[in-house]
């Protein structure tokens, strides 16, 4: 198993996952192997189906295939159950828990990230030194978060264009699949680097591949 710095391992992010638990296929670690295999960065399992108890012993699982790989796995809204897991990467939305009341949570160890849907909403979290990055969508409608408007290109391209410090994630929606204009593509040239993705993978039918076309697309190299 290799150790990783967190923040380190952070800055040199380009894919994340969100996944849910695969109860109904029952294969989540070995779908895990894949998806670290493929190029996956950070992994964040992300499931309101499960109580607490059953999300820290998966997330113990992600915590095991993640150190194999020298890679991050994140916990989803829960303060309390990434500070029991001992997550290396915790991830709020806007109705989550502020920046400051994680922090007094969790202290400064994990990684904190912030999702953003406006403008203003984005350059808080590149203000707040509190916040380790950022994730600006969802660009597209996506049936991972109903009722969520798309947000759009153009606020990927505002965000972009103020050249953010803190690193920062497109999300929501976006796949590519090798075929012309993909949504990839339209991300990328809006300025892009870092990317949030679901389905992509978790309904492809070689997650590991798709998983390494996804990485092959975004810069820099991955190591």
């Amino acid at each position: 198993m290799r150790s990783v710095d967190p923040r380190t391992r952070l800055a040199d992010a380009r894919l994340y996952l969100c996944t849910d638990a695969r109860e109904a296929a029952g294969d989540l670690e070995p779908f895990l192997h894949r998806v670290f295999s493929g190029g996956v960065d950070v992994v964040q399992l992300r499931d309101k189906t499960l109580d607490a108890a059953r999300e820290l012993e998966l997330h113990a699982l992600v915590a095991r295939v993640a150190a194999e790989y020298g890679a991050l796995w994140a916990v989803n809204d829960r303060a309390d159950v990434a500070g029991l897991a001992g997550a290396p990467v915790v991830h709020m939305g806007q109705d989550d828990l502020a920046p400051g009341d994680v922090r007094t949570l969790l202290g400064d160890g994990p990684v904190l990230g912030r999702s953003t849907h406006a403008f203003e909403e984005a350059m808080t979290a590149e203000a707040d030194d509190r916040v380790d990055y950022f994730c600006v969508g969802p660009l597209w409608s996506t049936p991972t978060k109903p009722g969520r408007p798309a947000v759009g290109l153009d606020l990927l391209r505002q965000v972009a264009a103020t050249d953010p410090a803190t690193p920062w994630f497109a999300i929501g929606g976006i796949d590519d699949d090798g075929g012309r204009a993909t949504r990839l593509d339209q991300v990328l040239e809006a300025g892009a680097t870092r990317i949030v993705v679901v389905r992509a993978i978790t309904e492809a039918d070689n997650p590991e591949k798709a998983a390494a076309h996804l990485r092959r697309r975004l810069t820099p190299p991955p190591y």
